[in-house]
């Protein structure tokens, strides 16, 4: 979706798609985009997209994969379902993980400078706080 302003908040009737939604409830769904016109009958001059959805579990719980699916019919997209959720898992992982490394390198060692206390550290410690790591 594109971001819109608070302002002009509106559908564009040139741009509206019918949503369908097919599960095997076991793995994931997909949702078919059927591009319409503003009288709602489908629009044949633009492409049909298909996107999957898959949830992944985390310590932190549920987190929902999509994923486009470049296919010319329903069964199409099914057949390629699984390795483009696999794909799209492991990207999911990935990020996850250089997200948890981001995380990791931020933390603040006192001594390093940039600390909002004299010294860099906690009061009384003098240079460094009395805070070491080795």
């Amino acid at each position: 979706m594109s971001e819109a302003s608070g302002d002009d908040i509106r559908m564009n009737p040139a741009e509206l798609y019918r949503e369908e939604v097919f599960t095997d409830r076991r793995v994931g769904t997909i949702q078919r985009m059927t591009p319409v016109d503003g009288d709602g009958n489908d629009d044949a001059s633009r492409p049909t997209l298909f996107i999957g959805q898959a949830s992944l579990m985390t310590p932190g719980g549920n987190l929902p994969i999509n994923f486009e699916i470049e296919a010319a019919s329903l069964g199409e997209a099914a057949d390629k379902f699984g390795a483009l959720a696999q794909d799209a898992v492991q990207d999911a992982i990935q990020q996850l993980q250089e997200m948890r490394r981001d995380a990791a390198s931020g933390l603040i060692v006192p001594g390093q400078g940039g600390g909002g206390m004299p010294g860099g550290g906690m009061p009384g410690g003098g240079p460094g706080g009395g805070i070491q790591l080795r």
